[in-house]
């Protein structure tokens, strides 16, 4: 299922095949003895960018199975981020690299970062009470809770516990005892999710719903959970090729009217993926994020490394195209919707130990820009229960609400709809209308 020829050697979203140094490890992953050396092996070779940054993909971003979505995350193994250009020219030290492994502290951005690009500062401190993030990945991060605490800890935000009541843990059946296999690889995918929703909005719930597998039909099931039991925001990371049965995914996992749900676009560049392309949900593309001169105090471009890596967009071969939808370049839907930081060079801190050594990593990929919205539809409160909150950034379009990113490409599309690959004054594919500038434009 969803497989597709691949145009290059590099590992992609939209090829979802195991290739053979995956499979002979594993049996490692499963049994969660996968090392950060194994994992290294298995994903596509560190990418080098601008500023020095090396990363590589996750190894999620190669499905374990036939027939499995991938995560679209990617983990820096070298180089000055962003995040540590600024802090060293804002304190006069020295920048520090960011090592293969673990770091003893943060080398990227922070909440307060994060809040202070999207201008949330102020919501993230006082909204959010009563709502809960559901969080829906594939297989068992049996850390996830004490990762979690250690993030949060960190950053001085409020605790987030099963004791109390604030986090919980299900299978894609609901149970809090029958969980699924562990996996290292999809453990580092939850623990990016699960501290971008902590990052955006600290005083939230959250709920980790995870599914057995890494196939639609079980993620979707885990949607579906994660909705009966009461999430109102749903943040789905992972996608893979598009297929004539993406129709009827739509009204089985994600018909979910008065629920926020919001998909990574991809890593893979210009192309659509599922279930990015489903009508019903947000799609979610990717930004560099760098500190700036601005009144903003912020600068972002579409997130592009190359012609097989970079943010996802596109036209969708079968979806219906939403009523809210109003570009003439697409006769179907239109990815993104909306955008955040998703570039490995400017990307997000994040604590992990399962099958890794234990501390502070830096993550990107649209993996780290679909909880970060999911975080801000959260502030911006419950959305009404016939509403589907994907058309409400359309309705903002073009205000204060929106900052609207006007420079970059993630690859190569037809001239006449130029937009869908390339951006610029308002509405463009690689960006949708653009990244939160507060709760506005996350409210119906």
């Amino acid at each position: 299922m969803r497989t597709k020829t691949p145009n290059s050697s590099h590992v992609s979203g939209r090829w979802r095949r195991i290739g053979s140094a995956a499979a002979a490890t594993a049996a490692l992953v499963a049994a969660g003895l996968a090392t950060a050396a194994h994992a290294d092996a298995t994903t596509s070779a560190a990418k080098p960018a601008a500023t020095g940054v090396t990363w590589s993909a996750t190894p999620c971003a190669t499905p374990r199975h036939k027939g499995e979505l991938a995560c679209d995350s990617l983990r820096v193994t070298g180089g000055v981020t962003a995040f540590e250009k600024a802090r060293a020219e804002r304190t006069g030290e020295a920048a520090r690299v960011t090592p293969r492994t673990a770091a003893a502290g943060p080398t990227g951005y922070g909440p307060s970062n994060l809040q202070a690009a999207y201008g949330l500062a102020s919501a993230a401190a006082s909204k959010g009470v009563g709502e809960t993030i559901a969080i829906v990945d594939a297989y068992d991060d049996p850390n996830a809770e004490a990762d979690l605490a250690k993030y949060r800890s960190y950053y001085g935000l409020p605790s987030c516990t099963t004791a109390g009541g604030c986090f919980k843990k299900v299978g894609q059946t609901g149970s809090t005892t029958s969980l699924p296999t562990a996996d290292s690889g999809w453990a580092e995918e939850e623990s990016l999710d699960l501290d971008m929703a902590s990052a955006i909005c600290p005083q939230c719930k959250i709920l980790l719903v995870e599914a057995k597998s890494a196939t639609m039909s079980n993620l979707g099931t885990a949607v579906n959970e994660a909705v009966a039991l009461g999430a109102r925001f749903v943040s789905n990371s992972y996608g893979g090729s598009e297929s004539s049965s993406d129709t009827s995914y739509d009204s089985s996992y994600f018909n979910h009217p008065g629920v926020a749900i919001t998909v990574s676009a991809g890593d893979e560049g210009y192309g659509a993926e599922y279930p990015a392309a489903s009508r019903y949900v947000t799609a979610v593309g990717g930004t560099a994020l760098k500190t700036s001169s601005t009144t903003r105090g912020w600068t972002e471009t579409v997130w592009n490394t190359s012609s097989t890596e970079g943010t996802g967009s596109g036209c969708s071969s079968y979806d219906a195209k939403p009523s809210w939808q109003t570009d003439t370049g697409c006769a179907k839907r239109s990815i993104a919707d909306v955008s955040a930081v998703a570039d490995p060079a400017t990307g997000v801190a994040v604590y992990d130990s399962y099958g890794v050594t234990a501390g502070w990593y830096t993550f990107g990929g649209t993996s780290a820009s679909a909880p970060i919205i999911a975080g801000v539809y959260a502030l911006a409160g419950t959305p009404s229960s016939s509403s589907y909150p994907a058309q409400f950034p359309y309705a903002k379009a073009g205000t204060s609400a929106l900052n609207d990113v006007t420079s970059g490409s993630n690859g190569s599309c037809s001239t006449s709809a130029g937009y869908l690959c390339t951006a610029g004054s308002g509405y463009d594919g690689p960006t949708g209308w653009g990244t939160p500038q507060g709760t506005g434009a996350f409210t119906g």
